[in-house]
């Protein structure tokens, strides 16, 4: 009886199984494929998110890159101050604009701090030859003080520069020392004029930037950008950065240089009359530039600070740009894009 009972146990036992082990076989290639079906669909969602990051990548079209900080000037407003010495090695910066190249960049500009500093300017000189004769690049361009410029550094480089930027706030040798844009009893104007006439002679387009201060405000300097007669004259309305030239741990209190909204409109209204003027107000300038320092880090400004992102040397262009802050609408609207390349300005050397 106990023998039999057991037997009938077992035969129960082996039909659960078999049937248990049915079942597994029907259901498995519905689970597998459920599975494989959501492994792909997370491999593709992965993918449709990377191909949007590259899409919506922005191009570095124009950059500057401020090399150094280190000024020989003390101007009172400021916005990229000597807050270190770092200068990334010649092969290093090189690397990094050979990515930038690579990205898209048509144009560099090389600024500082006061870019003819390092190296006498040897290392800036190096860098605009190897933007133009290694990259092509269509436009290479320096923002200088104009103070540390020789006529040599033109007889070596010059062919490879096509627009030299010389920093100019008032064509009064007392207001520019109020402002800070001088050293020591050394006339900025007198060096302004010379590096004009260096321009014309080795054939780079010459260009002027003005920032428009307390200082300045209600001058009238249509006179001598007539007769200096750039390229063009950027003019742009005091800024305040915070961590640059305002709050705690600024190296300038640019407070006491700020104007008004409607005090630079009346700045650029007198001066309407002038053909190669560009004006810049705060909202124009604020996002509208790509900027690089000297880790070669974008620097993002739409909270009224300059906060950096990783570099392009560490996490290349496309990674890094995303945190740049850039507002390409507002850097077309503002003229960004223009005929940037001597080759193509057809000017009257």
């Amino acid at each position: 009886m106990v023998f039999s009972s057991a037997v009938a146990f077992s035969k129960l036992l082996l039909r659960l199984c078999i049937s248990t082990l049915r079942v597994f076989v029907s259901v498995s290639p519905i689970v597998w494929r459920w599975t494989a079906g959501a492994l792909k669909g997370t491999s593709s969602a992965h993918g449709i998110l990377e191909e949007r990051k590259v899409q919506n990548a922005m191009t570095p079209t124009s950059v500057n890159y401020h090399f150094t900080r280190r000024c020989n000037y003390k101007c009172g407003f400021c916005f990229h101050t000597a807050k270190t010495s770092f200068v990334l090695p010649l092969e290093e910066a090189k690397r990094g604009l050979r990515l930038l190249k690579e990205a898209g960049m048509e144009k560099i500009n090389f600024s500082g701090g006061e870019p003819f500093l390092q190296d006498k300017g040897e290392f800036l000189g190096e860098l605009v030859q190897f933007c133009k004769q290694e990259l092509q690049l269509p436009s290479v361009s320096i923002v200088s003080n104009g103070s540390m410029i020789k006529e040599k550094w033109f007889q070596k480089y010059g062919d490879c520069l096509d627009i030299l930027a010389v920093s100019c706030d008032s064509f009064d040798d007392a207001t520019n020392q109020l402002i800070g844009r001088t050293q020591g009893r050394k006339s900025h104007l007198d060096n302004l004029y010379r590096i004009r006439g260096w321009c014309q002679q080795y054939k780079v387009a010459f260009k002027i930037n003005s920032v428009i201060n307390t200082f300045n405000a209600d001058e009238d300097m249509t006179e001598h950008i007539i007769k200096l007669n750039p390229v063009r004259w950027k003019v742009f309305q005091c800024l305040l950065i915070d961590g640059e030239n305002a709050g705690e741990t600024a190296l300038r209190e640019a407070e006491r240089f700020v104007i008004s909204d409607q005090q630079f409109r009346e700045f650029v209204d007198r001066h309407s009359s002038v053909s190669c003027l560009v004006p810049e107000s705060n909202e124009k300038m604020r996002n509208s530039y790509l900027i690089l320092d000297e880790y070669m880090r974008f620097l993002d400004c739409r909270e009224g600070r300059k906060d950096p992102s990783k570099s392009i040397l560490d996490v290349g262009v496309t990674d890094a740009i995303c945190f740049s802050g850039f507002d390409e609408a507002m850097f077309l609207e503002r003229g960004g894009k223009y005929v940037w390349s001597k080759a193509d300005m057809k000017l009257d050397w």
